[in-house]
């Protein structure tokens, strides 16, 4: 099913009743059930309880066809592994004679929207109906995350525990129709195991759109059969820089980095993710962001040879040059991407695209003078026209980076607004759709927490509160103009994260916060809810072996302090109920049995001193987060005599 659906269908779910949004109030301080992303409306049956029993029937409601034998066999890996014993599937409803543990039922007359479910736990067992199957196979994960433990515990603990539900009745359905996360492989590269391990983290929290960036200046990793040289030359660079970006001296690693991908391997991918119901939505970035194609046909460029494929990251200047050869290599690219991927959108980039270039080419002029056009800046734009009346006449729309706005926007066209929300702003006031995805609290490369303590530092911070914060829809915005915000999504650019190691613990758990943005009701969300329900999930991701970042203090050392008396008050906070805050005052990081925070700090400042508090939160010795630390000085005071 497209991730992007019509607005129409989500938007008239009936979902959200007088009593979900009683319990949804409710939910906020204690949350009725430990699920993310929260649902729409739950309605708990204080007196009634569910066992599982060691062999669950899970049955199937007739006819049941592949898709619907796919989700029964999802729902008793489901139970397998959470609870163990023998589950098995059946092809019959559910009758008076039997109890069924989970009965998957189609309901196509249900109002719901075409990915909305209903669970309810009874005596009987659990019933999950949907109109559409991808309805069920969220029900499905929101049953996952009922039965997952809730504190770290063997496999027979974790089954006494967990084997039995409280009763109750949920009715969901999601805020937005496109629920994404990006991965750029360009800069360093994701093999596909991983790729398919990231659909299916991304399928646990409901999300619905994966965004490959497959082509960067760093490396091309798409196979195009037309033009070869893309990935046999623009697949590879010559080494990778050490350090930051703007590093002086360069220091390479003196390692050739290749990848690509197969188109073999891209319909694996694809297929994988729809079974997931994830769409992959592929970007091929242009005008900039090309030089390794440029390194690999060096005709497209507005100027001579040769080119290199970089081995730093950063904006070149060096675009594709808006002339009819580069049209054709445009249109025969996405020809074959087109026959790859079946989304209904292909992201085409236009971001980052310096003017310098054409400013001095002839052919970029001859250009703007033949159209018309204003100076560069509508060249783009024309450029990006072009391209959408390609892609508008193959049944297919573009969707860019919010610099597709200047010059004018393609009449089609959706943009991600990045570079803060006013491109999304703008874009909806112009009847645009928008997905937002603005740094400020989407981007995952960012650092979640200090940088002294933390080991992959992009420079910016980003901690998982400030990311959970986040309103998709800006209160500038009507309520009309708002339901152009199709939604939003967690970017993650791998320039700093050299291995799928990396790439997981600056993912996780903040890919989690993104999937409640996306999916549940605003008046669902609620950040002390999200700490409660939060260690369930990062105890399935150890099980799994993800490479997650544990949280940490979250406030109360935002930044070194002077202070305008000799005493201040420190108060620190992490998400994690479960887990204990251990602090120093020495400068040196904290371990499990260093002093434990139990309430406010109330600190004494030397007059000609500071203090440094440095906190860390454990769950145990195997859960602890990285260090946060702040120091506290006296203000100094000037005589006037």
């Amino acid at each position: 099913m497209p991730a992007l659906v019509t607005k129409a269908l989500w938007r008239t779910a009936p979902l959200l009743l007088l009593a979900g949004l009683t319990s949804l109030a409710r939910a906020q301080a204690a949350p009725a059930v430990s699920v993310i992303p929260y649902p729409a409306s739950v309605t708990v049956d204080a007196g009634v309880r569910y066992t599982f029993g060691p062999a669950p029937t899970i049955a199937l409601s007739a006819p049941a066809n592949a898709e619907l034998r796919a989700l029964g066999d999802l729902a008793a890996g489901i139970l397998r592994d959470e609870l163990g014993g023998h589950p098995r599937v059946v092809s019959t409803p559910a009758s008076s004679a039997r109890s069924d543990a989970v009965a998957l039922i189609l309901a196509p007359a249900d109002s719901g929207g075409p990915e909305s479910y209903r669970l309810a736990v009874t005596r009987r067992g659990v019933t999950i109906t949907a109109p559409r199957t991808a309805g069920l196979f969220y029900g499905l994960q929101t049953l996952r995350a009922l039965v997952e433990p809730k504190l770290p515990a063997t496999s027979a603990e974790r089954r006494a525990s967990n084997a039995t539900l409280q009763g109750m009745h949920i009715a969901d359905a999601p805020r937005f129709p496109y629920r994404g996360m990006h991965l750029d492989v360009g800069r360093h590269f994701a093999p596909v195991p991983f790729v398919k391990r990231y659909i299916d983290l991304m399928a646990r929290y409901k999300l619905n759109t994966f965004h490959w960036h497959l082509t960067e200046d760093q490396g091309w990793r798409i196979e195009i059969k037309k033009y070869p040289r893309l990935t046999e030359v623009g697949g590879c660079r010559k080494e990778t820089q050490l350090g930051r970006f703007r590093s002086n001296p360069y220091v390479g690693d003196s390692i050739r980095y290749c990848g690509f991908y197969t188109q073999d391997q891209i319909r694996d991918v694809v297929a994988y993710a729809k079974d997931r119901h994830i769409t992959v939505l592929p970007e091929i970035e242009m005008p900039g962001h090309s030089v390794a194609a440029l390194t690999a046909y060096p005709e497209l460029a507005c100027k001579p040879g040769p080119y290199e494929v970089r081995t730093t990251w950063g904006v070149d200047e060096n675009i594709l040059c808006p002339k009819e050869e580069t049209f054709t290599f445009i249109e025969n690219v996405l020809t074959e991407v087109m026959a790859l991927f079946p989304s209904q959108y292909i992201h085409i980039g236009g971001d980052e695209a310096p003017k310098t270039v054409w400013q001095a080419s002839q052919i970029a002029q001859d250009v703007i003078k033949r159209e018309n056009l204003k100076d560069e800046h509508e060249l783009q734009s024309y450029f990006i026209r072009r391209v959408e009346k390609f892609l508008n006449a193959h049944g297919r729309r573009i969707i860019g980076w919010d610099e597709i706005l200047e010059g004018g926007l393609a009449p089609n066209a959706t943009v991600m607004s990045w570079r803060g929300i006013n491109g999304g702003i703008a874009a909806a006031r112009a009847n645009h759709d928008v997905v937002m995805t603005p740094t400020s609290n989407t981007y995952l490369d960012y650092n979640q927490g200090d940088p002294r303590f933390e080991s992959i530092y992009m420079g910016a911070r980003l901690p998982l509160m400030t990311v959970y914060a986040y309103e998709p829809i800006p209160d500038s915005l009507t309520a009309e103009q708002g339901k152009h915000v199709l939604g939003t999504q967690g970017q993650l650019w791998t320039e700093y994260m050299q291995t799928t190691r990396d790439m997981e613990y600056m993912a996780f758990p903040r890919e989690m916060a993104i999937a409640e943005i996306a999916w549940s009701p605003k008046a669902a969300r609620s950040w002390d809810s999200f700490g409660r329900r939060l260690l369930p999930r990062l105890l399935a991701l150890d099980r799994l072996g993800v490479n997650y970042r544990f949280p940490g203090v979250e406030s109360g050392l935002e930044k070194n302090q002077v202070v305008a008396g000799d005493t201040v008050t420190v108060t620190l906070a992490t998400p994690i109920p479960e887990a204990e805050i251990r602090y120093t005052l020495d400068g040196s990081e904290p371990t499990i049995t260093s002093t434990k925070y139990t309430g406010p700090l109330h600190l004494t400042i030397p007059a000609d001193g500071s203090v440094s508090v440095v906190a860390r939160a454990f769950l145990d010795e195997h859960h602890a987060s990285p260090s946060r630390a702040a120091t506290f000085r006296r203000a100094t005071t000037t005589s006037t005599r």
